[in-house]
């Protein structure tokens, strides 16, 4: 989705910073700097090796707009694996210097995967894009901004071990990669009031064999339960998830369905996967993983991967149109997970995010995987078409009290029957890849 290109502001939080040994404790500033090309910058927090934080200015909460895109980027150093990193926003008391990050309310805003990368091949970056709309609402919202200050957090877990010994030049070193952030907007700057973000859990590692991590023991399924304080005009659920363990048969390597359930209702049923690693080939430089000398078919890949090492970790949205204030639950089943040798988990982050005046937050367009597809005309009085390039399984269009108002398995869409208003329309693709797109009938 676009900007207007003349109103871009463009706000670098973490420009080259450099991750340390994820599993040692936090080396000194005076290491940093030795090791560091870029000396570390003020007003950088180093909670651990793999969690730096910086606040985000007055100055820069006041210049971002209705569109907010986030890009990072990861250099490798010496790890030469896949690992796992994320982004994050941290709601701290208003004038705290520093915080600790178990005593604050965080977000998970983006996930992504580091590729196999040998730090003296090229390329040695990898980037990653998000469309974070509705995160530009919650920064704009005064209810928030008037109580806290919010830190974004760049979170890359790396370990070097292996290119000790694997990549030259990295004899004896712990540093395993730099790390970049910043967010790109645009469109109108007002401040906001009528969001409501609710915190549910951030990278609650759901197993089947600890019995904080789930439910039942034995079962892979949990559920959180949690209060919305009042009633909401337009509410989704953000969801990351991504599985985790490397043994044989574990859940790294294998696609298992995943089933999400809003008030014991199911909403989503997906599972995880790219249709093909191919186009993440080129990042993965370092001779060894899952990437074979050779391109593999779309099935091989699918047939053992979860994930592609280089990509995002996709951010799922679940609308839930019109909601009540008061007590709700929200419970994730993955039935067939199989942990080997009692290892292995599934990081789930997830909040709930609404207005509460009449209004509908601004997501712009949201895709699971790497789906694409237009709706024209849109706004319509009665037919919307679907122009893609996967075949469509299924159309399910829903209205804001997530009532089923069109379902079926073709490119038009026919709201002939249904007032005029806002609506999401879900489109599966055969290719298990799903995109949501909101509907206006005028």
């Amino acid at each position: 989705m676009g900007f207007d290109t003349t109103a871009q502001t463009t706000m670098r939080f973490f420009d080259k910073v450099l991750f340390f040994d994820g599993y040692h404790g936090l080396v000194s500033d005076s290491l940093y700097n030795a090791m560091s090309p870029l000396q570390l910058p003020s007003g950088l927090i180093r909670h651990r090796n793999d969690l730096y934080a910086t606040k985000i200015s007055a100055t820069q909460l006041a210049s971002i707009g209705t569109s907010l895109e986030m890009n990072v980027t990861i250099k490798a150093s010496c790890d030469n694996y896949d690992r796992i990193g994320n982004v994050n926003l941290a709601l701290v008391p208003k004038g705290a210097a520093s915080y600790h990050p178990d005593s604050v309310d965080r977000i998970e805003i983006g996930r992504y995967i580091t590729p196999f990368m040998n730090k003296n091949k090229q390329p040695d970056t990898v980037p990653y894009h998000y469309n974070i709309n509705n995160v530009a609402n919650l920064l704009k919202e005064t209810s928030i901004t008037s109580a806290y200050d919010v830190w974004v957090e760049l979170e890359v877990f790396g370990v070097p071990y292996a290119a000790n010994t694997e990549v030259a030049g990295c004899a004896g070193r712990s540093d395993v990669f730099f790390g970049s952030l910043e967010f790109v907007t645009s469109g109108a700057t007002a401040a906001e009031n009528t969001n409501l973000l609710v915190p549910v859990t951030f990278k609650h590692n759901l197993n089947n064999y600890d019995s904080v991590a789930t439910d039942q023991v034995g079962t892979t399924k949990k559920t959180f339960d949690f209060n919305v304080s009042t009633a909401l005009t337009d509410a989704m659920l953000v969801l990351i998830t991504s599985n985790h363990g490397a043994n044989a048969n574990g859940e790294e390597y294998n696609r298992r369905n995943h089933f999400v359930y809003f008030d014991n209702v199911e909403k989503l049923m997906y599972k995880p996967g790219r249709t093909s690693c191919e186009p993440f080939r080129k990042y993965n430089t370092q001779g060894n993983g899952i990437y074979s000398p050779s391109p593999r078919t779309d099935a091989q890949w699918q047939s053992f991967s979860n994930w592609c090492p280089g990509d995002v970790i996709d951010t799922r949205i679940i609308p839930l149109g019109a909601l009540t204030a008061g007590s709700h639950s929200f419970r994730i089943e993955v039935p067939q997970a199989v942990f080997a040798a009692g290892q292995g988990y599934i990081p789930v982050s997830l909040y709930l995010h609404g207005k509460t005046s009449g209004q509908f937050v601004s997501v712009g367009e949201l895709t699971q995987g790497n789906a694409y597809a237009t709706i024209f005309p849109n706004p319509s009085h009665d037919i919307f078409s679907i122009e893609a390039e996967e075949k469509i399984e299924m159309v399910t269009v829903v209205n804001l009290l997530g009532q089923t108002v069109f379902s079926g398995n073709t490119a038009t869409i026919d709201l002939s029957k249904v007032p005029s208003g806002m609506y999401w329309a879900k489109i599966t693709f055969n290719n298990e890849q799903s995109l949501t797109r909101k509907l206006i009938k005028n």
